[in-house]
């Protein structure tokens, strides 16, 4: 037995049993263990930024880490994007990134980077192997360090400890402390706070506060104490549709986000961080609330968040069998008719998604009013970018759907950002996922054109507009797509999109619908 097998052996014992990957060189001798791990299931990415999107969206469907395997430092570097938008969405992931052997670094080949250094910034815990000894222990504390709490686990693999001797010894499983309990004098501040500002005061939820059994708990509070429920702006995973509590997420747009927030006075965060501004803009706030409300933690990522609901709300004397705020049917409006538009895209969306679906929202500056509506849509999950980094829809799918195998996943995606990771649609093809992606095909970045605006700029010259426009040639993804081995169909009219809509509800695998708007 080498170090490589020692690595993979304690992966599976402790259920980490996919493997996003794209291997070179150095990592062949793990390559060649997963080879004799058939339990282990191997996802190839043809870019970097596919396996750790890919390795988001396994965590936020599972709870649990899937392993990456990347090449030296550039491929490390290459997947930077996606492992900062997982960091944000507060999920497990394992890195594990090959170097060169340890004597072979003082040459100082061309592939030797400082990895260490490179993985800090987006890791929660990055660790050198020392040795082929140091394999197991050093997997088993990377699996810890990856969920408690859930984040960022790099660990760095030297060829040497791959290939030398490690001992045979079986496996055990990690036993993880349970979640952390929040002090009972941090509940009643927060309800004393709640009683001190009757109507203006939001919880904002995130993580498992997110899911269906936090936001009934919130969702009763909320109706007995006349709270509201805010979303944040990047949601990492939130349970939606009729039904079920329906919290309004904090706008993008600045002054649409300070306008949502005006009126609290006291914010409540439940497994969620402060929201601010995604930029400074000029005379404008970094902050959100405004400057006297008072921001107050219920419960921090890594402790029990349910639990600190059930804690609240027995706090505040809110029955158990209270009944919350639900969202209802779908509203009774038009069919979309004609020109195709991103607005009637959500909107047919939303009315025809199947239940249990997953869907997953890069859209950027489209279908914006797409979450509004999945208040009324039929029970699913909803994700989205939560770094910012662009490039997270075709990859996040992906993880999702093979986390997922029996549920359809949809993909809310701009032209622009899907240019980012577009290999992943490769990946969708070869391991035949259940995958919907429509592409709004505007051939801009929209949101650049307007950031540009928001930050003063009035009129939008030649130079800017060739950094901002993807014209001169148009792309074309029904072509793109097929090149990858998903088949394809591009609409330019409602009645086109919902006819190619209701096929692909009715078959499985990948398909790709290019939507001009």
């Amino acid at each position: 037995m080498n170090g490589a097998d020692a690595l993979c052996d304690t992966l599976l014992a402790n259920d980490v049993k996919v493997c996003f990957a794209n291997p070179g060189t150095s990592e062949m001798h793990f390559v060649a263990a997963l080879d004799r791990k058939p339990e282990m299931r191997c996802v190839l990415g043809l870019f970097e930024g596919v396996v750790t999107g890919a390795a988001d969206g396994y965590a936020r469907m599972t709870g649990r880490p899937a392993a990456t395997l990347l090449h030296t430092g550039p491929g490390l570097a290459n997947g930077l994007a996606n492992i900062h938008n997982a960091r944000r969405a507060r999920v497990p992931m394992i890195n594990v990134v090959g170097d060169h052997a340890s004597y072979h670094l003082p040459f100082d080949a061309p592939l030797t980077t400082d990895i260490d250094r490179l993985a800090a910034p987006m890791s929660n815990w990055v660790y050198r192997i020392s040795g082929p000894a140091d394999v197991a222990p050093a997997t088993e504390a990377a699996y810890r360090a990856s969920l408690v709490p859930p984040g960022i686990a790099t660990l760095i693999l030297p060829a040497d400890a791959a290939w030398g001797d490690a001992e045979a010894a079986p496996r055990n499983k990690v036993v993880l402390p349970a979640l952390s309990a929040v002090p009972t004098d941090r509940v009643r501040g927060v309800a004393d706070a709640i009683r001190s500002a009757p109507g203006r005061v939001g919880i904002l939820v995130g993580g498992t506060a997110a899911q269906p059994d936090g936001l009934e708990i919130a969702g009763q509070i909320a109706a007995a104490r006349n709270v509201r429920l805010f979303g944040e702006v990047g949601v990492a995973r939130m349970a939606r549709g009729a039904g079920r509590v329906a919290p309004v997420r904090i706008p993008y747009p600045i002054d649409a986000a300070i306008e949502t927030l005006s009126d609290i006075d006291v914010l409540i965060l439940v497994g969620a961080t402060e929201p601010v501004a995604f930029f400074a803009y000029p005379g404008k706030p970094g902050r959100l609330v405004h400057n006297d409300c008072r921001v107050m933690a219920l419960a921090k990522h890594g402790e029990d968040l349910e639990g600190a609901l059930e804690a609240l709300r027995d706090e505040l004397g809110v029955k158990r069998t209270q009944s919350p705020l639900r969202s209802s049917a779908m509203p009774d409006e038009p069919v979309p008719t004609g020109e195709l538009t991103d607005d009637a895209i959500a909107v047919m969306v939303a009315r025809k998604l199947p239940e249990n679906a997953i869907v997953c929202d890069e859209a950027i500056t489209s279908a914006r009013r797409f979450f509004a509506l999945s208040a009324y849509a039929a029970p699913h999950d909803f994700l989205m970018t939560t770094g910012g980094a662009i490039g997270i829809g075709i990859p996040l799918t992906t993880g999702a759907a093979i986390a997922c195998p029996d549920r359809k996943v949809f993909n809310l995606q701009a032209d622009g950002s899907a240019m980012y990771t577009l290999q992943g649609l490769w990946t969708q093809a070869r391991e035949n996922l259940d995958v919907v992606t429509i592409i709004f095909s505007n051939r801009t970045y929209a949101v650049l054109h307007m950031e540009m605006q928001k930050v003063g700029v009035g009129k939008i010259g030649e130079n800017a507009r060739r950094m901002l426009d993807l014209d001169q040639p148009s792309l074309d993804w029904v072509s793109i797509a097929k090149g990858m081995g998903v088949e394809a169909a591009r609409v330019d009219t409602c009645e086109q999109f919902d006819d190619v809509l209701d096929s692909v509800l009715k078959r499985r695998g990948p398909f790709l619908i290019e939507a001009v708007v």
